[in-house]
């Protein structure tokens, strides 16, 4: 138990390193777990742990979430946002409660396939930011609602290990006409409910699968992925405003090469 606890570990620092940059934060650990060797019944610890870094998020935006809903009842724009969140947040609850099981039992089981996305993720962010395309949209609050659900709509296809979902909403968002630092925060806003939500129905769906050590290893992933989300988020803005996503796309293709040459030599 005590190596498995010390991965667990591990892990969770790895899903808060990773959670709110563009790298797939879920490819990560399923990959470093299948490597490893890690037991996760049910694959509820790669889910459950992302509470670390929900409340690392809420922590961070506190402040921000009070003045939101405290100004909207007599504020349009708030009112405005707050619709545009949950309208992007809407397709996710679809397709995860409809493609729950073939997610978990299927694409979460294939290491190769998560090698593949994030090699072509990478190669799509690449792309993404080095678009000549002048920004419309400078904060997240001003983003139209049909962009909202547009970018929604492509945050779906991140229920594929290995694509991120920060990544996906993130290119959408700058595909859409927002500029890199608004793509992100709209990003950050978008992870509370999708990541709260999938944390509470995996946690119906998974919680008779897990014994005393599958509580202790997500306890332990927790408390690891909020410490290193609580770090990561307050950089991220600011680094990625000053200099874009080539870095985190270069990490992908490089991760997925390597992953790729040590499933090939059998490991």
């Amino acid at each position: 138990m005590a190596d498995q606890t010390l991965v667990a570990a591990a892990l969770g620092l790895l899903e808060g390193l990773t959670e709110f940059i563009p790298v797939s934060s879920t490819g990560h650990i399923l990959l470093a777990g299948h490597f490893l060797g890690f037991d996760s019944p049910g694959r509820a610890f790669e889910v459950l742990i992302q509470l670390g870094a929900i409340l690392a998020i809420l922590g961070l935006y506190a402040g921000r979430l009070w003045r939101l809903f405290a100004s909207a009842p007599h504020d349009p724009r708030s009112r405005r946002f707050i619709l545009a969140v949950l309208l992007a947040f809407l397709p996710a609850v679809v397709v995860g409660v409809l493609a729950h099981d073939f997610i978990k039992t299927v694409l979460f089981e294939t290491p190769s396939l998560i090698a593949v996305m994030l090699i072509l993720g990478g190669i799509i962010l690449l792309f993404a930011d080095r678009l000549a395309v002048s920004p419309r949209y400078h904060a997240a609050e001003d983003l139209p609602l049909p962009v909202a659900f547009g970018i929604g709509v492509i945050q779906c296809l991140a229920m594929i290990p290995g694509v991120s979902r920060s990544g996906a909403t993130i290119v959408g968002a700058l595909a859409m006409g927002a500029d890199k630092r608004t793509a992100a925060e709209f990003s950050f806003w978008l992870s509370m409910p999708t990541m709260a939500g999938a944390f509470a129905y995996d946690l119906m769906k998974n919680r008779a699968v897990l014994d005393s050590a599958g509580w202790l290893h997500v306890a332990v992933g927790f408390v690891c992925a909020f410490i290193a989300a609580s770090i990561v988020v307050r950089w991220l803005l600011g680094y990625v405003s000053r200099n874009g996503y080539a870095l985190f796309a270069w990490w992908r293709i490089a991760v997925g090469i390597v992953v790729l040459l040590a499933l090939a030599a059998g490991r």
